[in-house]
């Protein structure tokens, strides 16, 4: 008996430690099993080791980040002879007026029946300016009224015809005798009144428009509507006409408020946007009265070609305008986002038919009125 209990013990201790052994391999194997997944919670190794130094990350410049208000310029093919027609075109004894035979004229006297205006007149119904004019006339002539009431303002020359032109002139030079003082008129084609963009004003008491009195208030605030006294007092020897009180010349306000501040004529304001503020350069910033916000800049027409491909901007409105000698003028409306394809104000990008009255057809093209102040009736 005591061999067989021997033996009995013998194979339970045996199985007793293989259990063990078993037990301590399974325990180490999950140790091991759990750790490796701890490292790799704890540390993900790096494909690439130098991706992972600090000094070797990109961090994007804020000079690069895209200003959302800066203004995009695109290509836009306009009309060369598009060069020739805008509120910014230069007429005087250099530049002729070249008609699109389609101006769109308004009667002054039928617009102030439409809109029960009464604080003006012109001299009969027959008495037109362009349609994109009169509006800002009737304004600044309205608020000149609330603080005057004074009715006695009456617009004495608007736009004419290029045969009336000729009739004025002929009448005027067959009555002087052409001794440098007696005044002559502009001859014809190279007068603003051609254009719809001028007006003349005189008073119903005497006829005799001076910028003075109830009237000087016009003359000094114009400008806030767009127009300026396009003749001025100390400008005779560029714009060659004598100061005219009474004309005056819409230009748009942006730019009457600029050439008012900075005492500039047209012929002074164009040769200004072409040489210091072309497209490629620098732009010229303006603001006016009420807040708004201008880029202007000039672009040259390519004058081999019937198209120019002019920069103007995507998304905000702008004005095109000729300046009627060598190429465009923009005006960005800064202030005015719109939906692309909604941006030209002016409108201006279509071609049109074209009709140039030229001088040379009228034997009057011979007299030399450069040589002398005159008036420009």
């Amino acid at each position: 008996m005591p061999k067989n209990i021997s033996k009995e013990k013998s194979i339970n201790r045996a199985k007793t430690t293989v259990e063990l052994v078993v037990c301590a391999i399974i325990l180490g194997t999950s140790v091991f099993l759990g750790k490796s997944c701890f490292d790799r919670i704890k540390v993900v190794p790096s494909t690439n080791k130098e991706a992972t130094k600090i000094e070797d990350i990109e961090i994007p410049d804020a000079s690069d980040v895209v200003d959302p208000n800066k203004i995009v310029f695109a290509a836009t093919p306009i009309s060369t002879k598009l060069k020739f027609s805008g509120n910014l075109i230069l007429v005087n004894n250099d530049n002729q007026y070249y008609s699109t035979g389609n101006e769109n004229l308004v009667s002054i006297m039928e617009k102030n029946d439409e809109t029960g205006r009464s604080s003006f007149i012109a001299v009969d119904y027959d008495y037109t300016i362009l349609e994109q004019v009169y509006e800002p006339l009737a304004k600044m002539v309205d608020d000149w009224y609330d603080i005057y009431f004074n009715d006695t303002l009456i617009v004495y020359g608007s736009y004419r015809s290029n045969e009336f032109q000729q009739q004025l002139y002929d009448q005027f030079t067959d009555n002087t005798s052409n001794d440098g003082e007696a005044p002559i008129v502009a001859r014809p084609g190279f007068s603003e009144h051609e254009t719809g963009y001028a007006l003349d004003f005189s008073e119903t008491a005497g006829y005799d428009y001076q910028g003075t009195g109830d009237f000087l208030w016009l003359n000094q605030n114009c400008h806030k509507y767009g127009f300026v006294i396009r003749y001025a007092e100390d400008k005779e020897d560029i714009t060659e006409y004598r100061y005219e009180p009474w004309h005056f010349r819409y230009v748009g306000i942006p730019h009457a408020k600029y050439m008012t501040e900075q005492n500039l004529c047209l012929e002074e304001y164009i040769e200004l946007l072409r040489t210091s503020y072309n497209y490629n350069g620098e732009h010229l910033k303006v603001s006016d009265e009420y807040g708004a916000l201008y880029e202007i800049y000039f672009y040259p027409s390519d004058d081999a070609a019937e198209f120019t491909n002019v920069p103007v901007p995507t998304g905000v409105k702008y004005d095109i305008s000729g300046n009627n000698v060598d190429g465009f003028i923009v005006t960005v409306h800064v202030n005015e986002k719109t939906e692309i394809g909604n941006e030209n104000l002016s409108v201006t990008t279509s071609p049109y038919s074209f009709a140039a009255t030229t001088a040379a057809d009228s034997s009057a093209e011979t007299t030399d009125s450069t040589t002398e102040t005159t008036i420009a009736y």
